[in-house]
């Protein structure tokens, strides 16, 4: 594995690359985990050349202290890539990547207004930026995402629409503990109380899939809502059932033929996402 820290040696090596066949890109903020390592084995799976990007993008941080506590672990990033079979490790330095300020504004439109994109005040347009300037960079033939951050997925795949980019948005499952808590970096900076109840966001969901069945979209997010916030260290910011595909919330269960929970909780000060899929129309 090479690790490569400017763009014109990734844009060189990957044209040399990009002859001899496929090449898939997974976009990471580091602090890796079994997770990534999903989408790495993916990306493996299905191209000639993998390259995985390490940078912790500060324009998708609407909260600096955020920023500032997101972890940071570069030498156990580095050998969990070479252990996972990448071929080239990007791991730039923020003033390679903004060498002066990005300024674009993308217009993504309602997908990216509803849920973290109100809670999160210009997140997703970071998060524009960071992508398209990788997908810039290496001109992917495919790109892995993890489906924790569905919206996300949602705002990329506009991005791709909006900026005329020539790859296909691979999605994938999300990733769990033993105990069901969505594998995240964020999760190293929970005390061992709050890990210890944290799994309990995922068995809510799973709970309100039965619940679902015989009760509306409303009385469903209340029941969702309440159980969570009944819990210790448990504060849920919110809680939505969308459209998959347009990310607008629903009111009623025949308004669409795929239905996600989206959910953000407050666990002491770390803020944890998960979703479910409530049902598909045949």
């Amino acid at each position: 594995m090479e690790i490569i820290r400017t763009v014109a040696e990734l844009r060189t090596k990957l044209n040399a690359a990009r002859e001899k066949g496929s090449i898939g890109l997974v976009p990471t903020m580091g602090a890796l985990h079994a997770g990534h390592l999903s989408l790495i084995q993916r990306a493996r799976k299905e191209n000639d050349t993998v390259v995985v990007s390490v940078f912790v993008n500060p324009t998708q941080f609407n909260n600096p202290t955020d920023l500032v506590t997101y972890p940071r672990t570069e030498a156990a990033d580095v050998a969990m890539l070479e252990s996972a079979g990448v071929d080239y490790a990007f791991i730039p330095t923020v003033e390679e990547i903004y060498p002066e300020p990005d300024t674009r504004v993308f217009d993504l439109g309602p997908v990216a207004e509803v849920m973290e994109g109100a809670m999160r005040p210009g997140h997703f347009n970071g998060v524009a930026q960071i992508v398209s300037k990788l997908f810039d960079y290496t001109r992917p033939t495919r790109a892995y995402f993890g489906e924790k951050d569905f919206q996300q997925i949602a705002v990329i795949r506009k991005m791709v629409q909006l900026e005329g980019f020539d790859l296909e948005i691979v999605d994938c499952p999300i990733k769990r503990e033993d105990d069901g808590l969505a594998m995240s970096s964020r999760n190293v900076r929970l005390t061992p109380e709050q890990r210890a109840v944290a799994p309990v966001i995922n068995r809510t969901l799973q709970s309100s899939l039965e619940f679902a069945k015989d009760h509306t979209v409303e009385e469903t997010k209340r029941f969702v809502i309440d159980e969570l916030n009944s819990k210790p260290h448990m504060q849920v910011e919110y809680y939505e059932i969308v459209d998959a595909f347009t990310m607008q919330p629903i009111t009623d269960w025949a308004q669409t033929e795929q239905a996600v929970g989206c959910v953000t909780v407050f666990c002491g000060d770390v803020r944890l996402i998960d979703n479910i899929k409530y049902q598909q129309k045949k």
